[in-house]
């Protein structure tokens, strides 16, 4: 890390700024998640859940941070992951001496109460850290409220909120209402600290530090596969942790834990993506069957099986995790160069490709024998839906304006594809011709005059997208249009080994937009499928390579100021990331559990 890369030293009054987003590492539990800064700072969690006001915002420039830190701020800043989980162990290298201090949600997490784990370590001398508890509910809002004191134990309300922090004794008030102080520690020392926000009174006896982090322990180390071989194999199964602390149990896989980070500076362009879009569940659900543990995937084929039988052709592009509508927009305080705000406005559009990616991993669960009888039905009345409007003009994966894009064509025929696969021989027929109908539609309509599929059947431009259903199977390997298709994309979509979606105008690649790293494992994917081992590789170690040093990846990466771009953790991207890691043989599947 050069020196102007250096992450910034906590203010001296305890607020924490926004910093560069590589920096940020990732506590969740399924049902909400939190965002640690460099110094020890909770600086984002939205509680009790996902979709949720935050009552740590400080991200967004909001108040409400929870920081333990060295008192000395003369310290170089690192951390790790431990194996197969989301724990998070901060280390700090002082002048004084080196501190730990590991961190997680409770997992499993529970519906309406958080349970934020810290325990803090003094590894080689004495050490003091610094501690600021300042909770801030609705984004900032609304401040504590009655707190009391019961020796190490405090008590307060926030908002709808009820608070308790057990290992505070010797902490206290401050002049603006949070809870401060520091904690000594001797050499090898380690202290524990406990925070519960709930939605109900936490009557009961606090619990017990030492047994929680037992729990959480057991179960990462049960809820994750293991991988074997490769050069990504730590980081492929880091992918799937991902993924997992994502997705609510029994229900819809967050797209990533924030709201409103801008994919470009004072552009406009930063939305809410704490909510389950339709699309990122089919990445997840066939990155999931890929590796071979198939919880993640149950979970995801649950959430679209009852959303499709709920709302069939008016299935939207994204729900809550529970299967709500999305709210409507609402702005807030806001992370440097974004305006931004909850909601979203896509809950409105149509995406003619979500019905194509329901059937594609609704078929990954039925050739693994996974797919109950509700889940055949919801695949027949996908099939159904894409037969009434796979001609109407759609938002399609990017969610523009509505057009007749030539990848939502082409995705449904691969989903249809699929399905007709594992279905039995009736409605296999009528799909595959279906299928056989929507693809000569798009050849007709959809192909460009040099042998390449082109971006919508009046935009002759290359999209990046367009590699998908080459991948996905919506054609025969070596079918030349996918080759064609193939090398028109790296041709003109590539920068810097980096891949775009597409050209929006006349300016060079990156000045628009960062470098999208879905597409990117995707290029990856289709080199491989064409035989193209090194480009394939390559593909994936620069695709790899594009985060900080967590290893989370945001959707968009910005090449030329090495920054992450947009929400954080993008989940797509991991799930990409993980299926390419496992078809390049870069990890392997380890053992089945019966």
């Amino acid at each position: 890390m050069r020196r102007d890369e250096e992450p910034s030293q906590p203010a001296a009054g305890g607020r924490q700024g926004p910093r560069v987003l590589r920096e940020y590492a990732l506590l969740a539990d399924g049902h909400r998640g939190a965002l640690m800064g460099p110094y020890g700072d909770v600086s984002w969690l939205c509680a009790p859940g996902w979709a949720d006001p935050a009552i740590f915002s400080s991200l967004l420039g909001g108040r409400g941070e929870y920081v333990v830190t060295p008192a000395n701020s003369r310290c170089v800043w690192g951390g790790h992951y431990e194996s197969g989980s989301l724990i998070w162990v901060s280390r700090w290298v002082t002048t004084d001496g080196i501190i730990e201090c590991r961190e997680a949600l409770l997992f499993p997490g529970e519906r309406g109460r958080v349970v934020l784990l810290r325990q803090v370590h003094a590894l080689d001398r004495d050490a003091v850290v610094r501690v600021r508890l300042n909770p801030r509910a609705d984004f900032g809002r609304e401040p504590v409220r009655d707190a009391r004191r019961y020796g190490p134990l405090w008590t307060a309300r926030c908002g709808d909120l009820h608070l308790r922090h057990t290992g505070g004794e010797d902490l206290g008030l401050t002049a603006d209402g949070a809870l401060g102080g520091q904690l000594r520690l001797p050499a090898g020392g380690q202290h524990d600290m406990v925070l519960e926000i709930a939605t109900h009174p936490l009557d009961e006896a606090p619990p017990e530090p030492a047994a929680l982090w037992r729990t959480t322990e057991h179960t990462w180390r049960e809820s994750v596969p293991p991988l074997a071989g490769g050069a990504a194999q730590r980081d492929a199964v880091f992918a799937y942790a991902v993924l997992r602390g994502l997705t609510r149990p029994g229900g819809g896989m967050v797209a990533a834990a924030t709201t409103a980070l801008p994919e470009r500076a004072l552009t406009g362009r930063n939305y809410d993506y704490r909510y389950a879009w339709i699309r990122d569940q089919s990445f997840a659900g066939q990155a999931a069957a890929l590796v071979g543990r198939y919880h993640l995937l149950d979970d995801i084929v649950a959430f679209l099986t009852e959303r499709v039988l709920a709302d069939g052709d008016r299935l939207a592009p994204a729900y809550t995790v529970d299967g709500d509508p999305v709210p409507e927009q609402r702005e807030l305080p806001g992370y440097p160069g974004a305006s931004p705000r909850t909601g979203n406005w896509v809950r409105g559009q149509f995406q003619l490709d979500i019905f194509g990616e329901v059937l594609l991993v609704l078929s990954q669960a039925a050739r693994r024998d996974r797919l109950d009888r509700s889940g055949w039905r919801a695949v027949e009345l996908t099939a159904r839906v894409i037969a009434e409007r796979w001609g109407e003009a759609d938002s399609g994966i990017w969610e523009l304006s509505p057009r007749q894009w030539t990848h939502s064509k082409l995705i449904c025929v691969a989903g249809l594809r699929a399905a007709a696969d594992v279905a039995q021989a009736g409605p296999a027929g009528r799909w595959e011709a279906l299928a056989d109908a929507i693809l000569a539609d798009a050849a007709a309509r959809g192909l460009h005059p040099c042998g390449r599929w082109q971006r919508a059947y009046d935009d002759e431009r290359v999209d990046a997208s367009l590699l998908f259903p080459g991948i996905r199977g919506a054609l025969t390997n070596g079918d030349p249009r996918t080759e064609a298709t193939r090398r028109a994309v790296m041709r003109e979509l590539e920068c810097d080994g980096y891949l775009y979606r597409f050209r929006p105008d006349s300016r060079p690649l990156g000045d628009a937009e960062g470098a999208f790293l879905l597409c990117g494992y995707a290029a990856s994917l289709a080199a491989w499928q064409a035989g193209d081992v090194v480009a394939a590789n390559r593909w994936f170690e620069r695709n790899r390579a594009a985060c900080g040093p967590p290893g989370l990846f945001t959707e968009e990466y910005d090449v030329e100021q090495r920054q992450l771009r947009a929400n954080l953790p993008q989940a797509f991207v991991h799930a990409l990331m993980l299926e390419t890691a496992v078809t390049l043989g870069q990890a392997e599947p380890g053992p089945i559990p019966d």
